[in-house]
This record gives structure tokens, C-alpha cells and sequence, in this order.
């Protein structure tokens, strides 16, 4: 639960980063932050981070130490994103990776991973222990997070989930036997993991796949978790990823249908990231916001100034262009 100092005002909540560090402290200083300290903070208002700090970008060093400070500082808060969530599960495959070099034998053994935290592993080739100590406290995040009136999670906000993990976990942080029981995909905590920081997926129709823009090949779709009573593939369709063929209007199994949730139109504003947006930020729904517009790939670091309301409101949304210089 996120605890507001005496003096605050209101919460800046700021999608995926990826290493636009540029970006990340011109979107700060638009917002009204300012660096005291070696801290950016504002006397008003409090950042909430929706993770993804790091992979892709050229400045994830840099990033880590601006969101890292702030957290500890009590100006900014952070949920754990997918790609922290990576480092954590194989933390001693990449302690080796970097031992041993990135073009070592043992690096070769998992080429998704590497492919995917490359640019990060590269940044930190010569700070082994600064890596080593940014995982540690990756593994100390929060997988979700409830303030006055808002919530914060990296993909998906599972009510039903969320609700069993509270009632066997003591806070909404992870844990080392967290951690190690999630490695089993079909553990409850792997499930919890995946869903929060992944969100939701549907199966493509047997055979068929589709390759996305960042190179791999899935089988599944990515979907919304608030569609109320869709029929087809294109009414839970939310990735920037095209489906292939004419599967838009593909009718929806009954048997996938059971798996699909929805978060409902009465609770408070969830605040997320994750999913590549393009275009100008809207609210997805009148209490629904992605804060992801694909920044790492030119396009808008996001934030949302949240005040208390129960409606969003698209004039609420500042960005700042990533440049590709």
C-alpha cells in the first residue's frame, strides 16, 4: 500500500523506460521534479514507476540509479515489470554471462534471454557488482501496488489472483521462496508472476503463429483483460503486433473464453504498462490506462498526473518525445 507523505498532492505515474534515461529526466522536469541531492523529487507530488526499467535502451545504468534513488529517497514508488522479473528468475545464469564474458559457451545456451537483456548485460560488463546489487533489490519489488483511490501493476490487474496472493503473502513484495516457487510455470506463483507482469494471452488457432516486431515467433496473442462479453479474436485483441490472416472476426472458443477476465468499470483507475502503444495517450477506458507508448522505439516516455478522480481524463497525460539521436 502506498503511503502518502503529509505534503502530497497527487502521484505522476510513468510507464516503461528501457533505458531512455534522456527522456526519462526531461518527462521529470515537465512533471515539476527537480534533482536535490543527486534526487529528483517534487515537494508536492510522489512518480510511481510501472517497471521495465531495464533491456533495449542505451542508458539503463543510468536509468537504474535516477528510479533506484528516487525509490529509496520515498519520492517515488515501483512495481516489478517483466524485464526486472527476467534478471531476477535467472540471476545466476547472468552472474555467469558476465563472468565469463557475453560471447562465453554459457551464454549461448539460453538465446531468448540474451537476446532480450543483451544491451543491459553489455552496459554492466564492468560493473558486475552494481548489477549484482540492482537484482537484489529487483527481488524486493512489489508485484502490484494500492493507493488513494488508484492501482499500479506492469500488465495485468487480476482481481481473483491478487486477492489469493494477499491472503498467503505478508506484503506485495516478492521473496527469495517466492522467486524459487514461481520458476515452476505451473506453481501458483508462477501463475501470479506471469499474469501480473505478462498479463493475458489467448492461443492462435492450431498451426498458426505470428512473428512481432521485436523478432520472435509466438503462437499466442496478447489480450485486453477488461473486454466485457467479446464475441471475437479482435474484440480481446491488445498488442501492436497484427493477427495474421483474417482471424479479427475468428470466433472466440467457449473454451477460451473461460480463461478471459475482466476488470470491472466501477473499480478504481489501474495504471499499467507493457503493451507498446502507439499514438497519442488516451485512456483505454474511463478507469484503464496503459502508460506504455513504445518510448524505447522512438516514441512517447509517458506519465499520467493522478488527482483522486474516478473518471480519467485524456488532458492528464504528458510525454516526451525519445529522440533518435
Amino acid at each position: 500500500m502506498i503511503k502518502s507523505r503529509p505534503n502530497n498532492q497527487g502521484y505522476d505515474i510513468i510507464g516503461d523506460i528501457h533505458g531512455c534515461t534522456e527522456a526519462l529526466v526531461q518527462l521529470l522536469e515537465r512533471l515539476g521534479y527537480r534533482q536535490h541531492n543527486g534526487v529528483y523529487r517534487h515537494e508536492q507530488r510522489e512518480a510511481v514507476f510501472v517497471g521495465d526499467i531495464i533491456d533495449r535502451g542505451a542508458q539503463v545504468r543510468e536509468a537504474l540509479h535516477l528510479v533506484k534513488n528516487m525509490v529509496e529517497a520515498q519520492a517515488a514508488h515501483i512495481v516489478l515489470g517483466n524485464h526486472e522479473y527476467n534478471a531476477v528468475r535467472n540471476a545466476d545464469f547472468l552472474t555467469t554471462v558476465l563472468s565469463e564474458g557475453l560471447d562465453s559457451q554459457a551464454s549461448e545456451s539460453k538465446p531468448r534471454l540474451m537476446r532480450l537483456m543483451g544491451e543491459t548485460l553489455q552496459q554492466f560488463s564492468r560493473h558486475q557488482q552494481e548489477w549484482q546489487a540492482f537484482v537484489d533489490w529487483f527481488a524486493t519489488l512489489p508485484l502490484f501496488l494500492e493507493g488513494p483511490g488508484f492501482r499500479v501493476v506492469h500488465a495485468c490487474w487480476d482481481e481473483e489472483l491478487i486477492a489469493e496472493f494477499k491472503r498467503r503473502e505478508s506484503s506485495h513484495r516478492i521473496h527469495p521462496a517466492f522467486i524459487e516457487a514461481s520458476k515452476d510455470p505451473k506453481s501458483f506463483a508462477g501463475r501470479v508472476v506471469d499474469r501480473l507482469t505478462r498479463g493475458t494471452n489467448m492461443p492462435l488457432p492450431e498451426g498458426m503463429s505470428l512473428q512481432s516486431k521485436d523478432g520472435f515467433v509466438r503462437r499466442f496473442f496478447r489480450t485486453k483483460f477488461w473486454s466485457e462479453d467479446p464475441q471475437t479474436y479482435g474484440d480481446v485483441v491488445f498488442q501492436p503486433d497484427p493477427l495474421p490472416y483474417d482471424l479479427t472476426d475468428h470466433p472466440i472458443k467457449r473454451v477460451d473464453r473461460k480463461t478471459l477476465i475482466h476488470y470491472h468499470k466501477d473499480a478504481v483507475p489501474v495504471f499499467f504498462g507493457h503493451y507498446w502503444l502507439k499514438g497519442r495517450p488516451r485512456p483505454l477506458q474511463p478507469n484503464i490506462a496503459c502508460l506504455d507508448y513504445s518510448a524505447v522505439n522512438y516514441g512517447r516516455l509517458t506519465a499520467y498526473r493522478f488527482d483522486g478522480e474516478m473518471t480519467l481524463n485524456p488532458a492528464k497525460y504528458v510525454w516526451v518525445y525519445v529522440d533518435k539521436k
